[in-house]
């Protein structure tokens, strides 16, 4: 932990939330000399005051360690750079338009790395009047399932759940071009275009 660093980030992070350094000394239980220690880089805080500083905050943990905050541009309502993020202990789906860092259950997750389907990983799509019907003969069981579809254009995502034990069966407006993401738990992320 780079004390410098973290202690420019916590006075920004305090200051965006409109704190005073008394105030965090406050909520933390400490003395806000000490809060001014850490913002002039003389020092960081304990290791057990990092979960309440990162709730008080709303920031992770890895954050304050860094010293440092992903800041990102607006996209513009550009929907073809989603990235689809999934918790591989609770199955968590979660989503970014734009360079994220995500996290669930305690772990920073990694954005899914979508492969084109071939033949045997391919969902059937069938035009009736302005909707699809989509379905597949894919496996259905707790340990082998498509979990989610979500179909992905310039300015739209839609995104429909799927659980284990019921057939892969529902039907999607048409919506335009796009693609139509899947993942598969054992196989991972597949798209097709629409």
């Amino acid at each position: 932990m780079d004390c410098t660093k973290t202690g420019a980030l916590i006075q920004h992070l305090r200051r965006e939330k409109n704190l005073t350094q008394r105030a965090v000394a406050d909520i933390l239980n400490i003395s806000d000399k000490t809060v001014s220690k850490w913002e002039c880089g003389l020092g960081c805080p304990d290791i057990s005051l990092l979960p309440e500083l990162a709730r008080l905050f709303g920031t992770p943990i890895e954050t304050l360690l860094c010293g440092t905050s992903l800041a990102t541009e607006p996209v513009g309502g550009n929907m073809k750079k989603t990235e689809f993020y999934v918790c591989p202990k609770c199955g968590n789906l979660l989503t970014a338009t734009a360079p994220a860092q995500v996290c669930c259950c305690g772990q920073i997750l990694s954005p899914l790395a979508a492969q084109k389907a071939d033949e045997h990983h391919a969902l059937n799509l069938e035009l009736i009047e302005d909707e699809y019907f989509v379905s597949c003969e894919h496996e259905m069981k707790k340990e082998h399932f498509i979990s989610f579809a979500a179909f992905v254009s310039g300015d739209k995502l839609l995104v429909i759940k799927q659980y284990p034990e019921w057939g892969l069966q529902f039907r999607m407006p048409r919506l335009g071009h796009g693609k139509l993401y899947f993942y598969c738990t054992v196989h991972g992320l597949h798209y097709q275009l629409v």
